[in-house]
């Protein structure tokens, strides 16, 4: 809404309608506060109708939003120079060109500011004879009006116009050096608020410092229409098309009616190749087509067009963001992809949109799996597990890591690859990374009893007995007769802990919150009364599963032992 409100403040201000500009960069204002683009727009429009004040606080604050764009400075110098304030807008004109040092219309502004300055500072007349458009070209809304009139707006892309209105500042009597030149013809129409043509007429009397021209009014409405005007109403008519075109295009891609989309965004970009939406529209419907192809050619030259425009960085983001998802649209294999991740990162630098962040990433994973599956080959990893086993045999431990990890890399699902690399880690005292493996490979398969024979060993080495214990029964489910499992059990239990380890265990119990908790039951000191004095009423609690699972978990933390 903000961009369709802007380029509605565009059409007006082509228009010289510079009222209903500032009416609709407000809108875009209010819909989107933080653009600069909008608040230089709407300073234009009111240096524009002379109203410099409002200029220059839509000045401010189209630098304050950013700094680096010398355009703000531009319109700050204008708004200044439309005050007399001819040191700030001097300064301001020169801190634009810090920034674009080759930018003509900064110079301009620049050389105007000075010259204003030195002209309000000296008390001297100009002599008699001096050309009677001197005024003309020294007024500080100059430059607006030259910017504002589609007829002259190009002109000041063109460095000997730009010379030749410097030169008639400095030196107003030079005005009849440059009669010859329709550009200056035009431009002088512009600032008197007249039309100039060519004279015609043989009896024009003789001026002092008056051009042979003819000097009218606008055409009164029973009066054919200069060519020149002509030219502005089809400019002004083929924008307000285009504008009704784009209007048909939407409809037709919400309808999903995308060839009749497509042909009203063609119409609208022949009509005015200067607005980049239609571009990224038409682009948008080639992508619900997949046509990629042709939405990546149209998103391209969105981004080299609004480049050369200076549109608003927004635009281009959604141009490269659109481009990257045509790229992982036709991505195949996982080098596919760079491309695409590669103009989703561009695009952020443009503008960080959430959405575009979110494709950047979800293009990375897609990516990275790709690469896994390209990768994987299940006979390759058993080679490589192979090699690991008999490097374990020779206890070269590192080396038979290396091979583990390959062989997890060409088949990350093989549990029996995590188990043998959890055995060496064991043997390295690498003893966290030999958990971790251990646990993945219970998670890869349940079943697998060497999985709770490596994850309890690790844990009872790391004195971690209760845990160990839980482990190896958890075992004991999926292989109640596994030997490894029930020693495991054992040892957790009492039988290899050392009277030191055990005492420690012990102590570290009594400050397990749910240790404390069991200790404190009534009935539970009641039950470890009995097995002290009454041993067969004792058993007739251990029918009790509740019981007998604190039962367990007081044997675990080695604060009871059953014989």
């Amino acid at each position: 809404m903000a961009e369709e409100a802007k380029a509605k403040g565009n059409a007006a201000f082509s228009s010289g309608n510079f009222t209903e500009a500032i009416k609709y960069f407000t809108e875009a204002i209010n819909l989107a506060p933080t653009n600069h683009v909008l608040y230089s727009n709407r300073s234009a429009s009111y240096a524009s109708l002379n109203q410099f004040t409002e200029a220059l606080t839509d000045a401010k604050k189209t630098v304050e939003l950013k700094p680096d764009w010398s355009k703000g400075y531009s319109r700050l110098g204008a708004a200044y120079l439309g005050l007399s304030n001819f040191d700030e807008a001097i300064s301001s004109y020169k801190k634009g060109l810090e920034i674009d040092p080759n930018n003509e219309p900064l110079k301009s502004g620049l050389s105007d500011a000075q010259s204003a300055g030195v002209r309000s500072s000296s008390s001297r007349v100009p002599p008699s004879t001096s050309s009677p458009f001197g005024k003309i070209f020294d007024g500080p809304e100059l430059w607006a009006k030259l910017t504002a009139d589609p007829t002259t707006r190009g002109y000041l892309q063109q460095p000997d116009f730009v010379r030749m209105i410097q030169d008639l500042q400095k030196n107003p009597n030079n005005f009849n050096l440059y009669l010859k030149d329709q550009r200056m013809m035009n431009a002088l129409g512009v600032l008197l608020n007249m039309n100039m043509k060519a004279s015609t007429r043989d009896d024009m009397p003789d001026m002092p410092g008056m051009p042979d021209v003819d000097m009218e009014r606008a055409p009164k409405k029973e009066k054919e229409p200069e060519p020149m005007e002509v030219v502005v109403d089809e400019e002004k008519e083929s924008k307000v098309k285009a504008q009704k075109e784009k209007e048909l295009g939407n409809a037709a891609y919400k309808k999903k009616e995308f060839e009749k989309a497509i042909d009203h965004y063609s119409k609208a970009i022949e009509l005015d190749s200067e607005d980049v939406s239609f571009l990224t529209n038409r682009a948008a419907v080639y992508l619900e087509m997949g046509k990629y192809e042709e939405c990546i050619k149209d998103c391209d030259k969105a981004v080299e067009r609004g480049r050369e425009l200076r549109t608003d960085y927004k635009m281009v983001a959604r141009a490269l963001t659109r481009k990257g998802t045509a790229l992982v649209k036709m991505a195949k294999t996982s080098k596919d992809y760079e491309p695409a991740i590669e103009t989703f990162q561009k695009a952020l630098t443009e503008h960080r949109n959430p959405d575009t962040l979110k494709k950047l990433n979800d293009a990375e994973k897609a990516r990275r799996d790709l690469e896994q599956q390209e990768y994987f080959d299940p006979n390759i990893a058993d080679d490589e597990r192979e090699k690991g086993n008999e490097f374990f045999k020779q206890q070269k431990y590192p080396e038979a890591i290396r091979h583990y990890t390959e062989a997890l890399r060409r088949n990350p699902k093989d549990p029996r690859v995590y188990s043998n690399r959890a055995a060496c880690y064991t043997k390295l005292g690498a003893m966290p990374e030999g958990l971790k493996d251990a646990e993945k490979c219970i998670e890869l398969d349940p079943t697998f009893p060497k999985g709770y024979t490596r994850k309890g060993a690790i844990q009872f080495f790391m004195k971690e007995y209760d845990k160990a214990l839980e482990t190896y029964q958890e075992g004991l489910k999926h292989d109640a007769r596994n030997q490894e499992l029930l020693d495991g059990v054992r040892r957790s239990n009492r039988g290899d802990i050392s009277a030191e380890d055990l005492k420690e265990k012990q102590e570290k119990a009594m400050y397990d919150p749910e240790i404390q908790n069991i200790l404190s039951d009534p009935i539970m000191r009641q039950v470890l009364m009995d097995f002290q004095e009454n041993p067969k009423s004792a058993q007739d609690h251990l029918k009790n599963p509740q019981v007998m699972n604190k039962i367990q978990k007081l044997v675990a933390a080695g604060i009871v032992q059953l014989k």
